[in-house]
């Protein structure tokens, strides 16, 4: 399994936004061939941060996300909203197995 956790600070002012705007990403990625979760976390101490839990399948079809029309609106949404930069931590997943 191809994951990657992706860290995410916004604007206080465009928290609201962000969760709209992520939530329509959301659906649409967990429908993509591939998908095994697309987790949107949010954290208890500082509502502004967030991160998304994404795992694929393969690592092709976690590229083939980045080439949807729904992440790459979701990107350029989102853009301007962000206090610093995402980053992006690519993880192999081990447990559960993926053919269980």
């Amino acid at each position: 399994m191809h994951v990657t956790l992706v860290y995410i600070h916004v604007e206080k002012a465009h928290i609201d936004d962000f969760i709209t705007a992520t939530e329509k990403n959301h659906q649409a990625s967990i429908e993509e061939p591939g998908n095994r979760r697309f987790d949107v976390l949010q954290s208890a101490d500082d509502p502004a941060r967030f991160v998304l839990y994404e795992a694929y399948s393969t690592a092709e079809d976690a590229a083939a996300h980045k080439q949807t029309a729904h992440y790459l609106e979701w990107r350029d949404r989102v853009a301007g909203w962000m206090a610093t930069p995402r980053l992006g931590e690519l993880y192999k997943g081990l447990l559960p197995k993926a053919d269980a």
